[in-house]
């Protein structure tokens, strides 16, 4: 019964009938059918509930494999004396239904970060689907300070918290209108194993912003116990009094649920936002006085009596910076431009690089570009020659109208393999206005009729996924839009300008000397 145990803790959840039958059957497979007798059923029970206390062996799965893969002895703790000596980061789906467009309700992934030292949470985003360039932006976030918005309490400012905010203002002006919320530079993150921490794009982050990167080893929860912590409060402390919340198992979901009045995907960040920065003022359990264990300390609290002993060094992201943090894809530059995913970017800026070597012998002599998964629109190549970074725009892109990221386009691909790249830019842009429509055409030409769920929802997805680089795009000259150079969807061609006439001032006595 020990080993028919310990080979249930991996498995699902099964009852003590099979447990007292798999121990039949290692019986009979040790000793022979028939050479054991096995004690009562009453017997059996007894003897299973002492050899399973304490390991949820037919209750919870989850408890049961973390339980089990718990290792033995006293528990450790590596302590941070400093805000960002020691950070966490993990994602998980939020219990909420958000409203994404057209209408279509959906649940999302929250991605956040968390200061061990301070417990402050330091960023959070919320995307339908989590990527690896949502790690990266988590962390540009972290380094950047979280602007006050309109309608916010006054007393959600710096200036109005305990954080020594005229003494950070002379270091760092970008704090003048910031929120009670610190900015934390990362020297080590402690991540799991999902494939968004270790892939390369958030590896190449860290790499460039000179963080530790660290990951945990495999099913190790309590390595990162802090943010596995901080999620769960964000589920007690704020999801649950949202509409739309519809608890972390099915069990405990109520009825139509997704028939409330649900938050946006916009909305529900600012909101979370906001939560945050009223988590930073609230007394957290394990910020304690040593010297007086009965007071309690908030996150905000912890890092102003922190940052005196640390200091503060602030990290600006410009426009390159945020560049650099975007996922990156290696590739030779032709006659035609760069391709991407059955994509033809293009720049009169590669005439000197085209059908040229990069000189990265690691690489083949390829390129490095870097791309958006949320807008495809455009991709920056890094000129290994001269340094900087050559943006260049996706030839189809008169063919859209606003502009979308690589789950519809990967989308439209699969369900159009034979398609020109032509097709498939046509077939993206009508996904996305029949879908925007709504029903109330039905009958017309623009009928979603034939737009199955599958589309709605990836049409959704796409239009509340927010680009990951918040800087402006480089326009193409009129000219080069003229010979057919792709242009951003909001910008029309110049024209010529007739020669302005000023109209003349109203002289009332000029006009009485003339009537004369």
């Amino acid at each position: 019964m020990q080993e028919a145990v310990a080979d249930a803790a991996q498995g699902s959840t099964r009852t003590a009938t099979y447990l007292f039958w798999r121990t039949g059957q290692i019986l009979e497979a040790e000793h022979g059918q028939g050479a054991v007798e096995l004690p009562s059923q009453r017997s059996l029970y007894r003897l299973l509930e002492k050899l399973s206390a304490g390991k949820h062996t037919t209750g919870s799965a989850r408890t049961r494999r973390s339980l089990a893969d718990r290792p033995d002895g006293p528990f450790g703790e590596r302590s941070a004396a400093a805000p960002g000596e020691l950070m966490q980061m993990d994602s998980t789906p939020l219990d909420v239904l958000v409203r994404l467009d057209d209408g279509v309700p959906a649940r999302v992934d929250l991605t956040g970060m968390i200061d061990v030292a301070t417990r402050s949470l330091t960023a959070a985003v919320l995307r339908p689907t989590t990527k690896s360039v949502d790690a990266s932006v988590l962390l540009a976030r972290t380094v950047t300070p979280e602007p006050m918005r309109p309608g916010w309490a006054e007393a959600l400012a710096m200036s109005r918290s305990a954080l020594p905010f005229r003494r950070l203002l002379d270091i760092d002006a970008r704090l003048e209108h910031a929120a009670a919320r610190p900015v934390i530079v990362p020297e080590t993150i402690v991540v799991d194993q999902g494939k968004v921490f270790i892939s390369r794009n958030f590896r190449a982050s860290c790499n460039f912003l000179g963080i530790n990167f660290q990951p945990v080893h495999d099913a190790s929860g309590w390595e990162k116990g802090h943010i596995e912590r901080m999620l769960g409060s964000v589920g007690t402390l704020f999801a649950q009094f949202l509409a739309g919340y519809t608890g972390f198992t099915a069990e405990r979901r109520g009825r139509h649920v997704e028939q409330q009045p649900l938050w946006s995907l916009l909305e529900l960040q600012e909101l979370l936002d906001e939560w945050i920065v009223v988590w930073q003022s609230r007394p957290h359990d394990g910020l304690r006085d040593p010297l007086h264990p009965g007071q309690m300390f908030s996150p905000n609290e912890k890092y102003a009596a922190l940052v005196e002993t640390a200091g503060y060094v602030p990290v600006a992201l410009s426009a390159d910076d945020y560049i650099e943090l975007l996922p990156a894809t290696w590739r030779a530059i032709n006659a035609y431009g760069v391709k991407i995913k059955h994509r033809t970017y293009d720049d009169q800026a590669l005439n000197p690089l085209r059908q040229q070597r990069s000189g990265v012998k690691d690489r083949m002599d390829l390129w490095e570009i870097h791309y958006d998964p949320y807008d495809v629109s455009r991709v920056w190549v890094r000129d290994h020659w001269k340094s900087g970074w050559i943006t260049l725009f996706w030839k189809q892109l008169h063919r859209v109208a606003a502009p979308f990221g690589e789950l519809a386009w990967d989308h439209t691909r699969r369900t159009l393999p034979g398609a020109s790249e032509e097709q498939l830019a046509d077939a993206v842009a009508d996904l996305l206005r029949r879908a925007h429509q709504g029903p109330a055409d039905r009958g017309g030409a623009g009928s979603r009729a034939g737009l199955s769920r599958r589309d709605r929802r990836v049409a959704a997805r796409t239009k509340s996924s927010p680009p990951s680089t918040p800087i402006a795009p480089k326009v193409p000259p009129a000219d080069r839009i003229a010979d057919g150079q792709a242009a951003p969807a909001n910008h029309a061609p110049e024209e010529n300008i007739a020669k302005v006439i000023p109209m003349p001032i109203f002289d009332p006595f000029t006009e009485a000397d003339k009537r004369w």
